[in-house]
């Protein structure tokens, strides 16, 4: 497999679960909106890794330690900084009862569509 479909790779796995993460919005299921959008972001940073350094993504689960291992992360703005560190421990959390429950009742349709909204928003900067 060649660097570039490496890269193809991530992206293709990056937009399933974007797309899994909308479809979460629209049966109503706030939770795995951002469950799925933490690995969505994960691939996209995998991505970008194995476009620039040409080598196997660190099997890593952190969106900040994925983006600072890129070089990313210095490229980022503050609110897009931001944005990853609220994510980060989306991944583990919403794994555990406790948590999971604290998230669900965090998370309604409004916070969700505004995560999606921040994201386009986030891309377009």
């Amino acid at each position: 497999m060649t660097n570039e479909e490496k890269v193809q790779y991530w992206i293709q796995l990056s937009d399933y679960d974007m797309e899994t993460a909308e479809a979460m919005l629209q049966s109503k299921r706030y939770l795995y909106v951002k469950f799925m959008y933490h690995p969505a972001m994960g691939k996209i940073l995998k991505a970008g890794f194995t476009k620039l350094k040409e080598e196997t993504p660190p099997f890593v689960h952190k969106l900040t330690l994925l983006a600072r291992r890129t070089g990313f992360y210095e490229m980022l703005s503050d609110e897009q900084k931001a944005f990853v560190i609220k994510l980060d421990p989306l991944n583990i959390n919403a794994r555990y009862p406790d948590y999971k429950n604290k998230l669900s009742q965090q998370l309604t349709c409004p916070v969700c569509t505004g995560i999606l909204i921040e994201n386009k928003h986030n891309e377009n900067n």
